[in-house]
């Protein structure tokens, strides 16, 4: 029985969290969907556009807690959660939290413009009544280089962007696809990335289901 149904928009995403799955969750059951023309669709038109394809892929499932992986439509899923009857999370969440918790002073890198809008609302949604700021950075060059294949290049930009950060709290890394950059940041402020709290609150969820139920 699959624990978990995570909805990535590139395939690159899928060993990443098979290998945080092994590292952190051994047993757990990981079911991968990969649709790339969401991503396409929402930068294109914006993240609402991408609700009908979303209700056609998510409806039927009827099966287990699902995690979104891209950020620029995580919200879109998460207000369609109740018509799927699952709980829909979006990767991004936990580390949102976990970064109005480190301090006020909060830095947003991302290497795809539309994803900078999402994450910052979502900070200043978890945020609530607690004053915080936030200093979005788009990474230049990087997502040409993630286009291209070359993710080493990709993190090192990111890692390089994280490094030239000041008077911030805490870095919050936007895509799940950035996550690697967080190991090779050698800056003083502390980075945080989506993956590996992501998981652990979608395989947390599935419990949480079956005892409400």
């Amino acid at each position: 029985m699959t624990d978990l149904l995570l909805l990535h928009t590139s395939p690159v995403h899928v060993p990443v969290f098979d290998a945080l799955r092994d590292r952190n969750h051994p047993g757990a059951v990981l079911r991968h969907l990969v649709v790339p023309e969401l991503l396409d669709r929402a930068r294109a038109e914006g993240a609402e556009s991408v609700a009908p394809a979303l209700r056609e892929l998510l409806l039927p499932q009827a099966g287990p807690p699902v995690l979104v992986t891209r950020s620029t439509i995580g919200a879109t899923a998460e207000r369609l959660a109740p018509a799927f009857g699952v709980p829909v999370l979006r990767v991004d969440r936990p580390m949102a939290a976990a970064a109005v918790r480190a301090g006020a002073r909060i830095a947003v890198l991302a290497a795809l413009a539309s994803t900078l809008a999402p994450t910052c609302a979502l900070l200043a949604e978890e945020a609530g009544e607690r004053p915080v700021s936030i200093d979005a950075h788009l990474v230049a060059g990087a997502w040409d280089r993630f286009e291209a294949g070359d993710t080493a290049g990709y993190l090192a930009r990111v890692a390089a962007a994280a490094d030239s950060v000041t008077g911030a709290d805490v870095i919050v890394l936007a895509q799940a696809s950035m996550a690697g950059a967080a190991d090779l940041a050698t800056g003083p402020v502390p980075v945080l990335s989506s993956p590996a709290p992501g998981l652990a609150a979608g395989l947390a969820a599935g419990p949480a289901m079956r005892s409400a139920g």
